[in-house]
């Protein structure tokens, strides 16, 4: 029986991210962990490695690689990772139809917008730029507090809606540095 018949029996297509990878279902990980267990993973899976195998065993190597590739974007990632715990968890994110948000978090990225629109200068938009930053490393720390220690679905999918804004204004703010030769 070749490597590639025997593999398939040890997971399965319809593993979770975590189990798929072998980590705990937990908010933090390791970086360099789910890099390493990536490369293992796609050195086993790699449609090259089943050449000889034949197109069927090729195709289903392909489908091994792509889940993989998946899997390995969404676990690296805090925002879609957060994201994806708070789904296998019952708590839809939901981030089309609720965008309601606290006042202060509202007036923060009404500010954020202004000083976008406001800044003139490299430096202004780096300073802006560095705030935001800040202010997402603050609000993943809080997210993985909200899921590693309190398993506190509804408001970590909250946190994660919130996360959502700031990705997309600090986007915006990248495209902004970009403008101006950075």
């Amino acid at each position: 029986m070749s490597d590639f018949l025997q593999w398939p029996l040890i997971m399965k297509l319809t593993d979770n991210d975590f189990d798929l990878f072998g980590v705990p279902a937990r908010f933090a990980q390791d970086r360099a962990q789910l890099d390493a267990r990536w490369k293992a993973l796609q050195s086993e899976v790699h449609p090259d490695r089943f050449a000889s195998e034949g197109a069927a065993a090729q195709r289903v190597a392909m489908q091994w690689a792509i889940r993989v590739n998946e899997a390995y974007q969404r676990l690296k990632d805090p925002l879609r990772r957060g994201a994806y715990l708070c789904e296998l968890q019952g708590a839809a994110i939901e981030a089309e139809s609720n965008t309601a948000m606290p006042g202060a978090f509202l007036m923060q990225q009404m500010e954020w917008r202004e000083a976008l629109d406001e800044a003139r200068t490299l430096e202004a938009v780096e300073a802006l730029a560095d705030d935001v930053s800040a202010a997402e490393r603050r609000m993943q720390q809080q997210l993985g507090t909200l899921i590693d220690e309190r398993q506190d679905w509804p408001a970590a999918a909250a946190q994660v809606r919130a996360l959502m804004f700031v990705a997309r204004f600090a986007a915006d703010v990248d495209r902004r540095l970009d403008a101006l030769g950075q």
